[in-house]
């Protein structure tokens, strides 16, 4: 029995990391494919449909690689090795609203694993087909219920935002290998910058 558990609990930590990432990269290749292929017929820019890949969130302190997001927060979206954005939540192209992101601490690509590293004045930027959104961070709350929403409000609460703008939050458990809390980090966005041909990163992320 010892032996099984110890067996069990690998799997969930690394096994299904290694499945997550796997197809996580696959659908990440199909994404940049169809990208570039509407960029070439000259298709006009467009919002992403219901249920397509929303684009990249790159946060170099947390993740070495950009993390693919998706829409949605189901167990069935993040165990694919991605980051969700939350039902209702703004997207990084509207006027103005909450751009809510969920991923996994541990297990299943644990994208979020390293998200208490991330400090106040680290930049983030998310990649669309045709846009970056660049972010600064402003603040992190440690710890929180599992049942607090505010934090995902448009103008999120604890934040120290009191107003209507274009924010960002990601979110994730805590601590490390538990699902007892929640904790948020939040930022504004600085500015938006076309994405050319050779994916150049912006200039706050080389």
């Amino acid at each position: 029995m010892g032996l099984l558990l110890g067996l069990y609990t690998a799997y969930s930590l690394w096994g299904t990391d290694y499945f997550a990432d796997r197809a996580a990269q696959s659908t990440s290749s199909e994404v940049r494919k169809d990208w570039q292929q509407q960029r070439s017929a000259g298709n006009t820019p467009r919002k992403p449909l219901p249920g397509d890949s929303i684009g990249f969130l790159y946060a170099p302190r947390m993740s070495e690689s950009p993390i693919l997001i998706e829409p949605g927060t189901a167990q069935s979206v993040l165990d694919k090795g991605v980051a969700g954005a939350y039902p209702h939540s703004a997207m990084p192209w509207d006027k103005t609203g909450n751009f809510a992101l969920a991923a996994h601490r541990d297990g299943h690509g644990a994208k979020f694993h390293n998200m208490d590293k991330l400090r106040a004045g680290d930049v983030v930027a998310v990649e669309t087909r045709d846009t970056w959104y660049v972010y600064k961070l402003d603040k992190t709350l440690p710890k929180t219920s599992i049942n607090n929403t505010g934090i995902i409000e448009p103008v999120p609460e604890g934040s120290g935002y009191t107003k209507p703008g274009r924010y960002i939050t990601l979110t994730t458990c805590t601590p490390k290998y538990t699902s007892d809390y929640r904790m948020a980090v939040w930022g504004k966005l600085v500015r938006t910058v076309p994405v050319d041909t050779a994916r150049t990163l912006p200039a706050e992320l080389r």
